[in-house]
């Protein structure tokens, strides 16, 4: 194991069991400053004992780095893999089963850590016949959003990858950002032309109720969105982020009259929806996407977190979305009724 793989290793343990952002973020920093070295130069420094001159490289990243680079498997990784508790209930396999691509997935275009080779071939390697590519819009500049030149640009690359990569396909979209007033943060004629559009609240969690409710309700209701993103924001992680506010019968109802899918968010750290909100949507049969929200190849194993949850709450294959061919699934996209 590569020192770079170690410490990504871990970082996905850490977030897997909830343990405080700080901690992931160290482990995911210092990969970073790694994955720029040569191998001999890291040897060296490892040699003189000066690893803690990397920058982001403390005293356990350090050791961490240096038992990989002898071959051996990092204790502290070794410690996880022994305690780490793994998803994976019968239900939640024989629904992850029928998956056949995950439409949540980020790259080094935006804020993932991996290019969009890396994750095609990860998600291909996972036995995935499709994902869709949805790095950020232009106004989530913590995220390095993309401007609609830099989207027009990935469609490019996209295309071309599609013809190596065929028959499996990247399906080309965006995680496009719900402004307050619900309107959508990138120009009508790309999100006409990409595949699929995930709609999320990345600004104003805390807007009082019946304003977010308003504001979820307009970006659903638009023909461009295929799915509602990670719909509380909460964050269960360290000090955590309480879930937003909204009338979720309203929203629930709205999925439903619009046909907008609700996903179902993978990631450790958010596991969103609730499950109470999961359920009602269920019960009034909103169609569901279940995907991992990667932002690196090693977070696309991560949709057991999903299926678990929803085989629990009732999920059936026949309502995710993303159990479907791709052409069904770029069927339904472009069917949604306007307003």
């Amino acid at each position: 194991m590569k020192p770079v793989e170690a410490l990504d290793r871990i970082a996905e343990l850490l977030a897997r069991s909830r343990e405080p952002a700080y901690r992931v973020q160290a482990f995911r920093r210092a990969s970073r400053e790694v994955g720029r070295m040569q191998e001999s130069e890291l040897r060296f420094l490892a040699d003189a004992g000066r690893l803690q001159e990397i920058p982001g490289v403390g005293d356990t990243t350090a050791a961490v780095i240096t038992e990989a680079l002898a071959g051996e498997t990092p204790a502290y990784l070794a410690n996880l893999l022994e305690h780490v508790e793994a998803p994976g209930t019968e239900a939640g396999e024989a629904l992850r089963a029928h998956l056949k691509g995950d439409l949540h997935v980020h790259s080094d275009w935006s804020d993932g850590g991996d290019t969009i080779r890396e994750m095609a071939e990860t998600a291909r390697a996972l036995g995935h016949d499709y994902f869709a590519l949805t790095d950020h819009s232009p106004r989530l500049k913590v995220a390095n959003g993309l401007s609609a030149a830099r989207l027009r640009e990935q469609l490019d690359v996209v295309a071309e990858l599609n013809e190596e990569f065929a028959p499996f396909r990247i399906l080309t979209g965006v995680e496009v950002d719900i402004l307050e007033d619900g309107a959508l943060d990138q120009s009508e004629e790309l999100l006409q032309r990409v595949d699929v559009v995930v709609a999320s609240v990345h600004s104003k969690l805390r807007m009082e109720q019946s304003a977010m409710t308003r504001r979820m309700v307009a970006a659903v209701a638009s023909p461009h969105v295929d799915v509602l993103g990670h719909c509380t924001g909460r964050l269960l992680m360290g000090r955590g982020r309480a879930q937003s506010e909204f009338d979720d019968g309203v929203v629930i109802e709205a999925c439903r009259a619009f046909d907008t899918a609700l996903e179902v968010n993978c990631r450790p750290e958010r596991l969103d929806p609730p499950r109470a909100i999961l359920r009602r949507a269920v019960d009034a049969g909103v169609k569901v996407a279940i995907s991992t929200d990667a932002h690196a190849t090693t977070q696309l194993e991560w949709q057991p977190y999903g299926t678990d949850r929803a085989a629990e709450c009732g999920v059936e294959s026949e309502g995710v979305v993303n159990a479907w061919s791709a052409d069904q699934l770029l069927a339904w996209c472009d069917s949604h009724p306007m307003p």
